[in-house]
């Protein structure tokens, strides 16, 4: 990690994380920087045959931590395939979820031992933790509207959409708190307004980072 910068992005459903992702991408390769899209669960080969099974819910009925193993297997083979080694050439990797969904979703609502969740997440990760997480935080209400209204007409709610919403409210708080716990690594961002205030948030905390990083000598490098 010496040269590249992992950025992941966060929250809860409908929080817009694969549109500001775009977007920030688009801003960052206007700077010449080498950024690579990904996302979780997949990402990878292996970890794209994988989120089939999570996101249809065919794992559902092996229970949480049947699914929190599947995710620490993709999480492993999308980290030793695709980050790890973008990160080594010096890439910026904006990656929609990571670790933290796993925290939230199968360790706090999913109700899974602590202790548990931490060894899963040290094995998958492996050192890879993200230099920068940004929190899109947005009503869970507001959330799940915005999440309807993108599905198509003919597609319904995923395993984790159709839950209830004192669910998704309990993992809103969960992500706040994860914020709070590590300030150095996360940042909180409005995720309320329009697509344009939001991408603003998101620009101004990340090329702050990459200014401080700059600072330290260990900048990402520009294509």
């Amino acid at each position: 990690m010496a040269n590249g910068f992992f950025i992941t992005f966060e929250g809860g459903e409908g929080a817009g994380k694969s549109t500001q992702i775009k977007r920030l991408a688009q801003r960052l390769r206007a700077k010449k920087y080498d950024v690579l899209e990904t996302r979780e669960p997949g990402g990878s080969p292996g970890a794209e045959a994988v989120r089939h099974v999570l996101l249809s819910g065919a794992a559902e009925p092996f229970g949480p931590g049947m699914e929190a193993l599947l995710f620490a297997a993709a999480r492993s083979d999308h980290v030793e395939q695709v980050i790890r080694p973008a990160v080594a050439r010096g890439a910026i990797v904006l990656c929609d979820r990571f670790m933290d969904s796993s925290r939230v979703y199968q360790g706090v609502t999913g109700g899974l031992d602590a202790a548990f969740m931490r060894a899963l997440e040290r094995v998958a990760v492996n050192g890879m933790v993200p230099d920068l997480t940004l929190i899109l935080d947005l009503d869970a209400e507001e959330g799940l509207k915005r999440a309807s209204a993108r599905r198509g007409a003919d597609d319904g709610p995923d395993r984790y959409e159709k839950e209830t919403l004192a669910i998704h409210q309990r993992r809103r708080e969960a992500f706040l708190a994860i914020a709070a716990a590590e300030p150095e690594r996360c940042a909180v961002i409005d995720a309320s307004g329009d697509t344009e205030a939001v991408e603003a948030r998101i620009t101004t905390a990340v090329f702050a980072a990459l200014e401080t990083k700059l600072r330290n000598g260990r900048q990402a490098t520009p294509a």
